[in-house]
């Protein structure tokens, strides 16, 4: 059985990632992207599945665990009987190879390690051919299934019924430095890597990029973290941002809501890029920028809401039988289902987010403009569709409040595009269209009793409706938003944490529920910031700041009741909320800053 979900620490070389336990075993590992097929597959079933330990002998050794300072590169301390050693353990941020390294540095006495290699390739799907191929001073192991090899350098293994094992020991300042090297079976393994070298240009790489971040309030640590999550989840080649570096962890424990989050949501990407952009990254705006110019290439009408890391369409979702799922919650998919759906709010995402960056500094190229434009038009030939909403709804196809005020806000950055920054457009039409809209919205999407709802034929509201205000359509204080607020509190919350709806409702079209979803939480924190409950908010971010683990991350939901992390881990959506609401508690304005003014109470 794999570590609780909380356990696991992250490495990343913004290529792929590692889930390692504290008890020091790697349980995921896909090679050599987010999204390739896993080498280490344990974190959906067992050992079996593929996992590599590297832990003291000593069965009472306990460990404890942190990363340097502004990096991914993660230290264990453990403690023994007979000694004291370190682990650190990284992906490098090397140009032109893929490598995973554990380094061992013995710190008092002798301390005695063991280490076992579990590999299973192509999701647990392909024993690889394993042979020795170094010699006595120079151990290693070559792995090889289909179009994929690993050689493993550092420590002579020996095999017994597909488990490599070795022991070796380490006295005070001794060192020894296992490395797993990725390469394609055609090819010939890459030399050893120099690791000393490794460790220098990864924390370099990884401080350098954080260096520059200011955060001058409260859980400043959580935000810094939070900000490297993010950029720890975009890719260095492509600028694709994957929403998680998992598949399939559980949203609740036994149950069917598995999903793989291993690919570029236009929403969440551009969620992300307004969290960079509020704090001075630029560059990985450009970057994506261009990444969606890419991706969507072609006609408007052809956009998906979701990419692969490099803008591969096809992500057609599947049931694997060969990973029985984490703690046996099943079925483990990969790819997903909702990129054929239609989600209205997407583009206005993405359009909100480039007017961010536009006001930022950022200038528009020959290209970046044309696309947004095209985008725009998408919305307004989209303008009476009802759609899966936020929250990829496998019910029902609704007008989803949410989603219609997404679309607001997508014809109003075009208006204002036009309008403010001189850029060429029909302006004329975006506003008759925008105003259409709101006056629509403010009509079907109200509640009687004076608060939003989920969608128009329902009482029912949905925590997504908090975005409203971080989005310019109204006031934090607006009398609609403190009423929709009163009406989550009294259904939508679970032991003082927000769900994103009731799925006691039928909206979804899924059996069993869930639980509270992280980033609901903190966007409750930032209405409250902003309409005069900072009380309130503060002490809500007190309680969520706490639910990371030890290292800082955070996964996609809570369980309250058993006291642990649920979801895809970590999380991009949690993290990114999580700065929005710090940024709202220091007194920052938000999302929609320089709307603020316009906005008025009604």
């Amino acid at each position: 059985m794999p570590a609780p979900i909380e356990d696991y620490a992250l490495l990343s070389d913004c290529r792929t990632a590692a889930l390692v336990s504290s008890e020091g075993s790697i349980d995921w590992l896909c090679l050599p992207r987010f999204d390739a097929a896993s080498v280490f597959g344990a974190l959906l079933g067992d050992q079996a599945h593929g996992c590599w330990t590297l832990r003291p002998r000593d069965p009472s050794a306990t460990a404890r665990r942190w990363y340097l300072p502004d990096t991914f590169i993660l230290v264990t301390r453990w403690e023994a009987r007979d000694g004291v050693a370190e682990v650190q353990e990284f992906l490098p941020m090397t140009e032109d190879r893929t490598d995973l390294v554990r380094r061992v540095t013995g710190v008092t006495g002798t301390v005695a390690f063991t280490t076992e290699l579990r590999m299973h390739f192509d999701y647990a799907r392909a024993l690889p051919w394993v042979r020795q191929v170094g010699t006595d001073d120079a151990p290693a192991l070559s792995a090889i299934a289909g179009p994929d090899a690993v050689v493993v350098r550092g420590v002579a293994l020996a095999a017994s019924d597909h488990v490599h094992t070795a022991d070796f020991t380490v006295a005070a300042d001794e060192r020894r430095e296992l490395v797993l090297t990725w390469h394609a079976s055609h090819e010939t393994e890459p030399p050893p890597l120099d690791v000393e070298d490794a460790i220098a240009r990864t924390r370099a790489w990884w401080q350098g990029w954080a260096s520059p971040i200011e955060h001058d309030g409260p859980h400043r640590e959580a935000v810094v973290r939070s900000l490297l999550v993010l950029r720890a989840l975009t890719d260095r080649d492509t600028g694709g941002i994957v929403a998680a570096p998992t598949t399939s962890l559980p949203e609740e424990f036994g149950g069917s809501r598995n999903w793989d989050y291993r690919y570029v949501w236009l929403r969440d990407a551009a969620l992300t890029l307004e969290s960079l952009v509020a704090h001075g990254f630029l560059e990985e705006v450009h970057h994506w920028r261009r990444w969606l110019l890419r991706a969507v290439a072609g006609e408007p009408a052809e956009v998906q809401i979701m990419y692969g890391i490099a803008g591969e369409r096809d992500l057609a979702e599947r049931e694997l039988t060969s990973l029985p799922g984490y703690d046996g919650a099943a079925p483990v998919r990969i790819g997903n289902g909702a990129v054929e759906q239609y989600q209205a709010d997407v583009l206005g995402e993405v359009l909100v987010a480039m007017e961010a960056a536009r006001i930022a500094g950022l200038e528009e190229t020959a290209f970046s403009w044309p696309l947004q434009r095209a985008l725009i038009g998408r919305v307004v030939a989209g303008i009476d569709l009802r759609d899966n909403g936020i929250w990829e709804i496998r019910g029902p196809l609704q007008w989803f409040t949410h989603s219609r005020v997404m679309m607001w806000a997508a014809l109003d950055r075009g208006v204002r595009a036009v309008r403010e920054h001189h850029l060429d457009g029909d302006a004329e039409l975006w506003e008759k269209m925008r105003d259409r809209l709101r006056a629509e919205i403010d009509e079907r999407g109200v509640h009687p009793d004076g608060y939003f709802v989920q969608h128009y034929d329902t009482d029912e509201v949905d925590a997504s409706l908090l975005t409203l205000p971080q989005v310019g359509y109204c006031a934090a204080d607006d009398p609609r938003m403190l009423r929709t607020v009163e009406q989550m509190e009294r259904t939508l919350m679970r032991d003082g944490l927000l769900l994103r709806y009731r799925t006691s409702s039928g909206v979804d079209g899924l059996e069993g529920g869930e639980h509270p979803f992280l980033a609901c939480s903190f966007w409750l924190v930032e209405q409250y910031a902003a309409s005069g409950r900072a009380d309130d908010g503060r002490a809500l971010m007190e309680r969520l700041v706490g639910f990371a683990n030890d290292v800082g991350l955070l996964s996609e939901e809570y369980d309250v009741g058993g006291g642990r992390q649920a979801g895809n881990m970590p999380q991009a959506f949690s993290h990114l909320a999580l700065v929005g609401a710090a940024d709202a508690l220091a007194g920052h304005a938000g999302r929609a800053a320089h709307r603020h003014g316009g906005v008025t109470s009604r």
